[in-house]
């Protein structure tokens, strides 16, 4: 999946939020703790793995492939990436606006962890605050 690629789909995805750069995709890429799983053009997770642990940075779905289970996929694929980095932590955050990707992570044995308080602006000026959570892999 090319930057230009993953830029369309993240943008069509949260129309709340600022859209990232094909330049942006390009350099959190190249990091070399940074990974990548695909599903073709429904959707993509972008995670990085350090010292036993991992970040899920986002995690993207195509709306025409959302509701679909492809969400579920990702976020397996990024956990099933994760441990064989050698990853035994997981975390994530996300918008409290953000009620499927919630309902994703807490089905999925993700717990919260903390919160951030008006993290996110939205383009109306609106804030809400990030989610934090985690998940131990055995």
């Amino acid at each position: 999946m090319t930057p230009e690629q993953l830029a369309e789909i993240y943008k069509s995805a949260f129309t709340n939020s600022r859209a990232w750069e094909p330049s942006e995709f390009t350099e959190i890429l190249a990091q070399p703790t940074t990974f990548l799983v695909e599903k073709g053009s429904q959707g993509f997770a972008i995670g990085r793995a350090v010292t036993g642990e991992a970040e899920l940075i986002t995690l993207a779905v195509a709306p025409k492939t959302q509701r679909q289970g492809v969400g579920r996929t990702l976020l397996t694929a990024f956990q099933e990436r994760a441990a064989s980095l050698g990853a035994t932590r997981l975390f994530l955050e996300v918008s409290e606006d953000n009620l499927p990707a919630i309902t994703l992570y807490r089905t999925q044995n993700w717990a919260e962890s903390g919160r951030r308080k008006s993290y996110y602006k939205r383009a109306n000026g609106v804030t809400c605050d990030s989610i934090l959570f985690e998940k131990k892999l055995t």
